[in-house]
């Protein structure tokens, strides 16, 4: 009776110990103290007729093509042109389906593998030695075929911990390419806003430049007559002069931005872009969302990447654990048949097969399994640093655009307020001047003042633009709303992972 139970409790044992959970530690994301809100103070800007605010709404979820909220249909072609275009989102989208098909292979390591050989050989051997049991012939032909089955059993998870590896590497490389997208499609936002920033500027020193130059023709029309000193002319000459020569360097940028434009698209410079910016065209959006703190980690994709890495590394240690254990080898070596001639294979007198199992447990290896699993350890205590530094820089960068933006704010209030009254002082000066109740000084003063509030008018309307288009990087860019294309994976291919 015993030796049938026996075997029968050493296979029960053996299928137990087979099953049991996977050496090393099961990975949990760390426990993290999240704050309630991202800035210390709440926001100081406030309603003005002028410049309205748009409201932070927590309810308000940032949309998969968040772009859209700025209402510019070239902005949109754009985006989608570049994020179809662009060499960078290709390589990332290659890179992804590398690590899918690496994981893929990793997961065959749970199957056993079978390999089929034949082999014919012509052979002579000398006459003395020549084989009395076939023909005596010391020249002959033999044909083998065979079969190899191998098989490892995963016993103490070192292949679950493996797989697992593999699979957090996908999802790290799945986020990279949601953050590579996000930061190009950020990134055409940005220059679109800075090209009609920039148009603006042009525009509005092309109208300053007009003015200035009416006022040098009134100027010269009361020279002649004697009203103003040749001083004065030469002083408005030299205004209109200082204005003009800004022109080029804008034009310039300009230029600089178009070919940026192009290059985001995967075009070269000289094929350009059809789309053209301008600020008017651009519209901040009303309400703007604001993601409770506690979804932010798992909206960045850059700190998804790092909770990736984190449990590649974790599943790295379970890996250093098992090399260090016993490793079990089971399988038929061979099955086969070898005969002298073709047609006598797999007949019963010419089969041969070898079933054969080891179990390997390493001793002495001058300590490299130990250290490498010291060293496995470590690099998690790296990865989950790394880790906490991400969602750190995260809060940071959510808080420093929630400041940007109020800050913004107030800027364009004050702007506005400033270039209203630059425009009325010169308008009231250069009537004076036509009048002769006003001296040159004060119209260069005067239109010194109104070609710099419009400038930085323009500046704050496009740095508030800016300012939003990163709070949406900022919160993650709404990837999650999106629907994602099924990540390969042979996980419906593999046995059951405990």
């Amino acid at each position: 009776m015993k030796t049938r139970t026996a075997p029968a409790a050493a296979g029960v044992a053996l299928t137990l110990l087979m099953a049991g959970c996977a050496v090393g530690p099961d990975y949990a994301r760390p426990g993290l103290s999240l704050p309630a809100q991202y800035t210390a103070e709440p926001p100081t800007s406030r309603e003005a007729e002028s410049v309205p605010l748009a409201r932070l709404s927590p309810e308000l979820d940032v949309p998969a093509q968040w772009w859209q909220a700025f209402r510019s249909e070239p902005l949109n072609a754009l985006v989608t042109q570049s994020l179809a275009g662009n060499p960078t989102i290709e390589a990332a989208d290659a890179a992804l389906r590398a690590a899918q098909e690496n994981e893929a292979a990793d997961r065959a390591a749970f199957w056993p593998t079978v390999a089929l050989g034949y082999s014919p050989t012509r052979q002579r051997v000398a006459s003395a030695v020549a084989s009395p049991v076939s023909s005596n012939a010391s020249l002959y032909t033999l044909h083998t075929a065979q079969v190899t089955v191998s098989y490892t059993p995963d016993v103490f998870g070192a292949t679950r911990r493996q797989v697992e590896g593999a699979k957090a590497q996908t999802e790290l490389q799945r986020f990279q390419t949601v953050a590579a997208k996000l930061t190009l499609s950020s990134n055409v936002v940005a220059a679109a806003i800075t090209e009609a920033s920039l148009r603006a500027q042009q525009r509005a020193t092309q109208a300053i430049v007009a003015g200035q130059k009416e006022m040098l023709a009134a100027y010269r029309k009361q020279l002649a007559l004697g009203q103003v000193a040749p001083a004065d002319v030469d002083a408005q000459e030299a205004s209109l002069a200082a204005t003009e020569a800004t022109l080029p360097p804008l034009e310039k940028q300009l230029a600089q931005q178009r070919n940026l434009l192009a290059a985001l698209a995967g075009r070269y410079p000289s094929q350009g872009v059809e789309a053209q910016f301008d600020l008017d065209a651009l519209q901040l959006p009303s309400e703007l969302p604001l993601t409770l703190p506690s979804s932010l980690v798992e909206h960045r994709p850059d700190v998804r990447a790092a909770e990736a890495q984190l449990q590649a590394a974790s599943a790295a240690i379970g890996v250093a654990v098992a090399a260090r254990l016993p490793n079990l080898t089971l399988g038929v070596n061979s099955y086969g048949s070898s005969a002298y001639r073709l047609s006598d294979l797999f007949k019963s007198s010419s089969l041969f097969w070898t079933v054969a199992g080891s179990v390997t447990q390493p001793i002495f290896d001058g300590g490299a399994l130990k250290h490498r699993e010291a060293a496995a350890r470590a690099s998690f205590d790296e990865a989950a640093a790394q880790y906490r530094a991400t969602v750190l820089a995260a809060f940071q960068d959510v808080a420093n655009t929630l400041e940007a933006i109020d800050a913004d704010t107030r800027a364009l209030q004050a702007a506005v307020k400033a270039e209203r009254t630059a425009s009325q002082s010169l308008a009231r000066t250069q009537a004076q001047v036509r009048l002769g109740d006003a001296s040159a000084l004060s119209l260069r003063i005067a239109q010194q003042a109104q070609q710099q509030a419009l400038l930085n008018l323009v500046q704050a309307r496009a740095l508030r633009l800016t300012d939003a288009a990163a709070l949406f990087q900022a919160l993650g860019g709404g990837w999650w709303n999106a629907q994602q294309p099924a990540i390969v994976s042979s996980s419906s291919n593999s046995p059951a992972s405990p």
